[in-house]
C-alpha cells in the first residue's frame, strides 16, 4: 500500500476549457502539483471529488449524491491511466463487524454505480472502514450523517 497525501488546491485563473486531466476545473496538477500520469505507480492519492453521503444504516446512493458520482465517472473517463479506491464509512452506532460490513456495502453501491455508468469494473476498487475513521467526532445527529460516506482515493495504474 502506497503513502496517501491529503491536499487541497484552488484551479488558478486563466485556463481556458476542460484539459485531459481536468474536471469541474479542477486537475491533478492543481491537487498534487504534478499531473496523475507523471505520478509513480500504485502510489495512492486522496482525490478532490467530494464524499458521497448516505441515509442510516442504507447503502443506496440518494439521487441529490448521484451528480457527485457523476463527476467522478467523468474524470475516470479522460483518465484511462487512474484508478479509484472507494472507501466506505459509517456512523459509532451498531456494532464493529455490523460497520464494516455496512461500509463494504457502501463503497460496493458506489463502484456499481460507476459501472452502470461504463467505467471497467477493474479500475474501482473497494475498502471498508466501519466506524474506524469518522470526520466529525460528535455523538449527535449531524456528526453520524456527516460519518455515514463513502470517500475516493486515487492511483496510477
Amino acid at each position: 500500500m502506497g503513502i496517501v497525501l491529503a491536499g487541497s488546491g484552488c484551479r488558478s485563473q486563466g485556463r481556458p476549457g476542460l484539459g485531459p486531466q481536468e474536471v469541474g476545473g479542477v486537475t491533478g496538477e492543481d491537487i498534487y502539483g504534478a499531473p496523475m500520469a507523471d505520478r509513480p505507480e500504485g502510489q495512492e492519492y486522496q482525490s478532490p471529488f467530494q464524499p458521497v453521503y448516505f441515509d442510516y444504516d442504507s447503502a443506496r446512493i440518494k439521487l441529490s449524491e448521484r451528480p457527485k458520482l457523476d463527476q467522478v465517472a467523468e474524470y475516470l473517463r479522460k483518465n484511462p491511466h487512474v484508478g479509484l479506491i472507494v472507501e466506505g464509512h459509517c456512523d459509532e452506532r451498531g456494532s464493529r463487524e455490523y460497520n464494516l460490513a455496512l461500509g463494504e456495502r457502501r463503497a460496493q453501491s458506489v463502484r456499481a454505480y460507476l459501472t452502470g455508468l461504463g467505467i471497467d469494473p477493474s479500475r474501482i476498487q473497494t475498502r471498508s472502514y466501519g466506524e474506524e475513521k469518522p470526520v466529525a467526532l460528535g455523538h449527535d445527529e449531524e456528526s453520524w450523517r456527516l460519518n455515514r460516506r463513502a470517500e475516493f482515493v486515487l492511483f496510477n495504474r
